[in-house]
């Protein structure tokens, strides 16, 4: 929770940094890049979130790494190896993700279905939630064929569940909780 916390707390220092200099995707697309090259490498993520290595040999390492980033998404990895923060940069990418989004005035919708909706059917669903949340959404669908039917739809902190796997577990709590 702390974690959390400090981390959009990062996250909106630099949103606000980007923002200032008109450079919210630029810095945004660096970040993104920096947890993608940094966590999907085991040996950059031991080296990136290693409490032994010296900072001044990360910081080096990095400003070379990264020298064609924009300066603010530079720095603020600068910044959180010289703090010791380092294994906060996928929870801060995340937050910031989400401060760009709502700039925008969109939210995250995820849709998750046991096959692909086709496209007409998804655009209907999605209208219907705007007109019914008063929202635009930035869409990311997923397949999961384990639900085996209907949808479930995830908006934030919120989640509705209408697959025919969520009606089953449902039912079977129902029925645990009779006994």
């Amino acid at each position: 929770m702390q974690n959390e916390t400090v981390a959009r707390r990062y996250a909106t220092a630099i949103f606000s940094l980007a923002k200032e200099r008109k450079a919210v995707d630029a810095v945004g697309r660096d970040l993104q890049a920096a947890r993608a090259a940094i966590f999907t490498n085991d040996d950059a993520r031991r080296f990136f979130t290693s409490p032994v290595i010296d900072r001044a040999k990360k910081t080096q390492v990095f400003t070379k790494a990264f020298a064609a980033f924009h300066q603010v998404a530079l720095h603020s990895i600068l910044l959180l190896i010289r703090k010791r923060r380092e294994a906060l940069l996928g929870p801060i990418v995340a937050e910031y993700e989400k401060l760009a989004l709502a700039d925008t005035g969109r939210e995250p919708l995820e849709i998750t279905s046991a096959r692909r909706l086709p496209p007409a059917e998804l655009e209907q669903l999605v209208a219907r939630l705007g007109r019914i949340y008063g929202k635009r959404f930035e869409v990311k669908q997923s397949i999961d064929p384990a639900l085996l039917g209907g949808v479930r739809i995830t908006m934030g902190d919120r989640r509705v569940d209408g697959t025919i796997a969520g009606r089953l577990d449902e039912f079977a709590r129902e029925l645990a909780t009779r006994k």
